[in-house]
């Protein structure tokens, strides 16, 4: 019998991880190519020989998602495997549909066949939409566990945006490692905020290496989950933030709505800032699918340098990327900041947007006035230093996960916004851990 070929749809991260634990050794299928999707210039590139294995000498290629149908019928494909996050059930049964059409099989792969288990306990952090809170309660499960004399070691969802090989196990542990690494800001914005909290965190291409190196020197590892995908590695303990500010989304995307059926804990942040019949509402979702989980609220207060130089200006405010982007969002901390220590204005960055940046605003046209913190490369990184200097404002404000400022030179006064999670009430995470 010929092995069924196999093409995988994704975007630069489970699609890697599902070939790489489900496909990579067997004889019985041929993974023909990749195609990729919201990460820029990944469809360029291929899977390379020394990552895909002894059936591959010459790598995988990797085709743009638009080249679907047309790769379908080229490469004979038998069976098409969705493999990315943070989309609607619309949308993926709308790929579902085109895939069908095609006349491939279409599948989507679930946690007995995705998931590696961990010789120690293994916590998980994920989400139900990109930019619900998940970072910052990954960060507090760290310290907390921490605190209690545990050796800690965080592995993130992957983001591999440089050479593939030399990503294939990356172990951040000081700065100095994301500039010897040439991280870019979307790297940082997840790794910098876990070094400075002497967290040791290991992230990149091939998943099961990196677990067996990161049991080493863990007593526990917290996984920290990205764009609201299942966990890699079995967990002892499923938490998952939900966001009231996005009520409904809990129910309606993929696969946030997996992770809620399978969450332990279920943290439901922003409640300072969300409406009650938003709170409301992820409440209602939760009673009607997972009754059994334990519940905790919580905010996540701003904390913003020298407040008062807000007040009366014109303000340009960038915020996290994905969270506008793919996550949707219209408005974040740098936002709540600015309205609240009285702003004149925002300024519309998409006069002043130039290359990249500008394309951004053209394939997400709902972000309005703010600018995402996009930097999936240096010469995107370039366009969006050049945006902040072209823009005409009077302060720069700052409400990403990393201080720019560090990373983009900019001649304009800048302030920055931050926040970390904080449970309200009980039960709050010292229960579910001490539990745990």
């Amino acid at each position: 019998m010929s092995a069924r070929r196999v093409l995988i749809m994704g975007a630069a991260g489970r699609d890697f991880h599902n070939f790489n634990l489900a496909f990579r050794d067997r004889e019985d299928v041929e993974v023909v190519g990749f195609t990729a999707t919201q990460i820029p210039n990944i469809d360029s590139r291929a899977y390379p020989a020394g990552l895909a294995g002894k059936r591959y000498p010459k790598g995988i290629p990797i085709f743009p998602e638009s080249d679907l149908p047309m790769k379908i019928k080229e490469l004979k494909v038998d069976e098409v495997v969705f493999a990315y996050s943070d989309v609607s059930h619309e949308y993926v049964m709308r790929r579902a549909s085109l895939v069908l059409a095609a006349g491939a099989d279409f599948r989507l792969m679930g946690a007995d066949a995705t998931m590696l288990k961990a010789a120690v306990p293994v916590v998980s952090v994920c989400a139900v939409r990109t930019g619900s809170g998940k970072s910052q309660t990954t960060r507090r499960v760290c310290s907390k566990l921490a605190a209690k004399g545990r050796r800690v070691v965080a592995v993130r969802h992957p983001m591999p945006y440089g050479d593939l090989e030399k990503q294939k196990v990356q172990r951040f542990a000081t700065l100095a490692d994301l500039d010897a690494n040439h991280c870019t800001i979307e790297e940082r914005e997840e790794y910098e905020p876990h070094i400075k909290a002497g967290t040791v965190i290991y992230a990149g291409v091939d998943y099961e290496a990196i677990l067996r190196q990161a049991e080493k020197e863990a007593d526990i590892i917290v996984w920290d989950g990205g764009n609201n995908d299942l966990p890699f590695y079995r967990p002892d303990l499923e938490i998952v933030v939900t966001d009231p500010l996005r009520p409904g989304h809990e129910l309606t995307y993929h696969p946030g709505t997996t992770n809620l059926y399978r969450a332990g804990c279920i943290v439901i942040n922003k409640i300072d800032a969300a409406a009650a019949e938003g709170v409301t509402k992820v409440r209602s979702s939760i009673r009607s699918i997972n009754p059994k989980a334990v519940v905790i609220e919580a905010a996540s207060p701003l904390t913003v340098e020298t407040p008062e130089a807000i007040t009366g200006k014109r303000v340009l405010v960038v915020e996290d990327g994905p969270t506008l982007t793919h996550g949707e969002m219209k408005y974040g901390a740098g936002v709540a900041a600015a309205w609240k220590f009285g702003a004149a204005s925002l300024v519309d960055p998409r006069p002043f947007a130039v290359g990249s940046i500008r394309e951004t605003f053209r394939s997400y046209p709902d972000i309005g006035v703010l600018l995402p913190a996009v930097g999936y490369g240096e010469a995107q990184m370039e366009d969006l230093r050049a945006t902040i200097e072209a823009a005409d404002c009077d302060l720069v404000i700052i409400a990403t996960p990393i201080d720019l400022r560090r990373t983009i030179r900019m001649s304009k006064p800048a302030l920055r916004v931050t926040y970390e999670l904080q449970e309200i009430g009980k039960p709050d995470l010292d229960d579910v851990l001490a539990r745990f």
